[in-house]
């Protein structure tokens, strides 16, 4: 693997919760750092007595041509699937696909065509660097010439405000590496690799470069109603922190609600936390008046890998912003849970909160020191993960740096 794709499988394994991954240097990797550092070093490797928990073998040759469906990276399926859909819109950029090795394969793909009429294809190299050598080889003639928007370079789509970002109802295809809902923008994103992009741009629907028809398909936007902007007062007062939390529950029971949802990246600008709290879940489907209806000391409980995606502030903070007393989930997302036990916002880890049977606006207790949390309507009791003593002393100072 050349050091672009092992820079692209690195920057992906944080999006599946990965702590730490590691590539054993190729000789081509070892002379580019010591060229780039202009110093000697001895890379790393494992030790050859190395024992390892598990060894996982992959079968490279059986792989397929895949996009992920909107709203799930991790909803994967080969590219046929879901060939023939119609697309308003593409994208090839990003920190995991907008490096020189993606900008050739996009231009071999767009040489001597054009992008399909109605269809918008934007390219935003990673890096100023990449912007040079694009212009240098003529790829920023090819990307022109085929009717694509190149802008700055920078990593783009994944905040408000930036190229990529599309509107609602838009349906686009990306090299992105996040698709949940609102990560880049309103409308629908499938996630491809760049040679898929450029031939689905040219070709007007998802498809493969060697299917790209002779004539495009035809185009017709879709309407994009205006949404009345909201007026919400921001809640003030923060919790107390109490060991043992009594609180009405707000049962959300969905697995890999990100920070998009939590609190989307058009609002990042907003730096008072006390203007936060109304817009929380502002971006998460069904719990959009959330902030208009919760109470200060309520419980959000919810399912798997709560908190992943982008590491923002904001998405705990406009917790604190509400006065919500806790939030119970079976597994966080794993910035998120540092982040929060940094902001004394109390977080519980509980794979068993189903046995509680709860229902929404159960009153829940919960006790930070045993990890007993109990339903005060049916009396039934589980054991989750209990505060460690450095989490529970930043808990009681008001945060890391209280």
């Amino acid at each position: 693997m050349s050091l672009d794709e092992r820079i692209t499988v690195s920057s992906m394994a944080t999006e599946m919760g990965a702590i730490i991954i590691l590539f054993p240097p190729s000789e081509d990797v070892i002379t580019y750092c010591r060229q780039q550092s202009g110093r000697n070093f001895k890379p790393v490797f494992a030790d050859s007595d190395a024992v390892y928990d598990k060894t996982i073998g992959i079968d490279v040759s059986e792989f397929v041509q895949m996009v992920s469906l909107p709203g799930e990276p991790h909803n994967a399926v080969g590219v046929k699937t879901v060939s023939g859909t119609k697309i308003d819109s593409g994208f090839i950029g990003s920190c995991t696909n907008g490096r020189m090795e993606d900008m050739r394969r996009a231009s071999e793909i767009l040489r001597d065509s054009k992008v399909a009429p109605g269809v918008i294809l934007k390219i935003v190299p990673a890096t100023d660097e990449i912007w040079k050598r694009c212009l240098e080889e003529g790829l920023i003639k090819i990307f022109k010439n085929a009717g694509a928007l190149v802008s700055n370079a920078g990593c783009a789509g994944c905040a408000a405000g930036q190229v990529g970002q599309n509107g609602q109802g838009e349906i686009t295809i990306s090299t992105g590496n996040r698709n949940f809902p609102g990560k880049q923008g309103k409308g629908s994103v499938y996630l491809a690799s760049p040679e898929i992009v450029a031939a689905s741009a040219i070709a007007g629907h998802i498809t493969i470069p060697d299917e790209i028809p002779s004539e495009p398909s035809s185009f017709k936007a879709p309407e994009r109603p205006w949404l009345a902007p909201k007026s919400i007062l921001a809640k003030e007062d923060l919790v107390a922190r109490p060991s043992v939390i009594e609180g009405k529950i707000w049962l959300i029971q969905k697995d890999n609600i990100d920070t998009d949802m939590i609190f989307h990246n058009k609002y990042l600008a907003v730096t008072d936390m006390k203007e936060m709290g109304q817009y929380t879940f502002d971006n998460l489907k069904g719990f959009e008046d959330f902030s208009r209806r919760a109470k200060k000391g309520d419980i959000i409980v919810a399912g798997k890998n709560f908190g992943s995606g982008s590491s923002r502030q904001q998405a705990v903070d406009c917790f604190l912003s509400l006065g919500i007393s806790c939030i119970i989930a079976e597994s966080f997302g794993a910035i998120y849970e540092r982040n929060a036990i940094n902001a004394a916002l109390p977080v519980i880890t509980c794979n068993s909160i189903n046995n509680l049977e709860p229902v929404h606006g159960d009153m829940f207790k919960a006790n930070l020191k045993t990890g007993e949390i109990t339903n005060l309507r049916n009396n039934q009791t589980v054991k989750a993960v209990p505060f460690s003593e450095v989490q529970y002393e930043i808990y009681q100072k008001g945060g890391l740096l209280g």
